[in-house]
């Protein structure tokens, strides 16, 4: 029986005992779950990515879509992918997910505390996609900042400042906040006050003002200009002019009518007029410069005393 006991424990194979051989096979069954591991991760990695980029995709190739709605569904699908993927991992270890998502589901409600700001971030972004109060591409001012719409998360909105710098804002900030939205209107309403001296004649000037801006292109003849004198100044008649314009020519339609204005009036010999004041002088109470012996009246310093 002692024999037969010996043997067992060293039985040999090719040389190797079976405790070496059991050995052997536990590490390659570990790097080959390593392997496989890294083989799924890199996959879903590559699937998670192709999976938003063609949402994306169909949703920018297709005019009837909505573009903002397409990306979050690709972040969405992304972030998806990404889950399974970790599930699978695990599943290579030999782990039960099983009782993972069970004790996921336990600590979702710590989770939810602790990510509150996260979490209402996340809900902002579902509400902003669902209610679309800005979309990509739209030109927005929201929470004090200002630009073009690049990308909306699940988390946060990106934006293109004027000076083409990235700005990221939390999407509770973007939902909780005024927005003002340049971009949802196709014309907008230009507005500039123009100043003529008071000998200036107020209806070249007007005619002046009018001829300059409806002859450029971009100002729109309907709704009708509105130009009429608004207010009589310190030195000047001011008009207030408004006219209609596209919305996406506003700014430069703006600046470039302020010059035009200005050199049409100078050509047409309307005076504009900078800020002046007019000061007054008594002669019959000031002193002569050439007076030498100027009068004083003291009494202002003792009522019982008269100048001498």
């Amino acid at each position: 029986m002692e024999q037969l006991t010996q043997l067992m424990n060293t039985e040999i194979y090719n040389g190797k005992s079976l405790s070496d051989l059991l050995t052997l096979e536990f590490l390659a069954q570990i790097l080959g779950n390593v392997v496989a591991a890294i083989v799924i991760l890199l996959v879903g990695w590559m699937i998670a990515n192709w999976t938003r980029r063609r949402i994306q995709t169909l949703g920018e190739n297709h005019a009837r879509f909505d573009t903002t709605l397409f990306h979050f569904l690709g972040n969405a699908a992304r972030y998806v992918v990404l889950a399974f993927t970790a599930l699978f991992v695990l599943n290579t270890f030999g782990v039960q997910t099983t009782s993972i998502v069970a004790a996921i589901g336990a600590a979702g409600l710590a989770v939810g505390l602790a990510l509150q700001g996260t979490l209402s971030n996340v809900a902002a972004g579902v509400m902003i996609v669902v209610f679309r109060p800005i979309k990509i591409g739209d030109f927005v001012e929201v929470a004090g900042e200002m630009g073009t719409v690049k990308d909306i998360t699940l988390n946060t909105t990106e934006l293109a400042s004027l000076s083409n710098v990235q700005v990221i804002i939390p999407n509770a900030q973007v939902w909780g906040n005024v927005i003002e939205n340049y971009s949802v209107y196709p014309t907008r309403r230009a507005e500039w006050t123009f100043g003529v001296g008071y000998g200036a004649n107020l209806k070249t000037a007007e005619e002046t003002i009018r001829q300059t801006i409806m002859a450029d292109p971009r100002s729109l003849s309907e709704p009708a200009p509105f130009i009429q004198v608004n207010g009589l100044g310190d030195s000047s008649v001011d008009f207030l002019v408004r006219v209609w314009v596209e919305s996406a020519d506003y700014f430069q339609y703006q600046a470039d009518m302020k010059r035009a204005v200005k050199e049409a009036l100078d050509a047409a010999g309307v005076d504009i007029p900078f800020p002046t004041r007019t000061l007054v002088m008594d002669d019959g109470d000031a002193p002569s410069p050439s007076d030498p012996n100027p009068k004083t009246d003291n009494r202002g310093l003792d009522g019982d005393e008269e100048a001498a």
